[in-house]
């Protein structure tokens, strides 16, 4: 669940190992890359986390970070 927290939204997701987590983090780097909107994330073995906000709106929370955030549940399934 994407949680609102110091001007992003944030979530963390874990996946059985390195090779899903990274193949995860390629769908979402294409969805991104397509809105012209990148996230800032961490990649640690299976874990992945995810801050998004809008730099060009001054480090907030916008539309276009909702849009990519339902994106990236969609790629999940979810």
């Amino acid at each position: 669940m994407w949680q609102e927290n110091n001007n992003a939204l944030y979530r963390k997701f874990q996946f059985n190992d390195f090779s899903e987590a990274f193949a995860f983090m390629t769908r979402v780097a294409l969805a991104a890359e397509k809105m012209d909107h990148h996230p800032k994330w961490t990649n640690v073995y299976n874990t992945v986390e995810i801050w998004l906000n809008t730099h060009d709106a001054g480090n907030v929370v916008t539309d276009k970070d909702l849009r990519l955030s339902g994106k990236i549940d969609k790629l999940l399934g979810h």
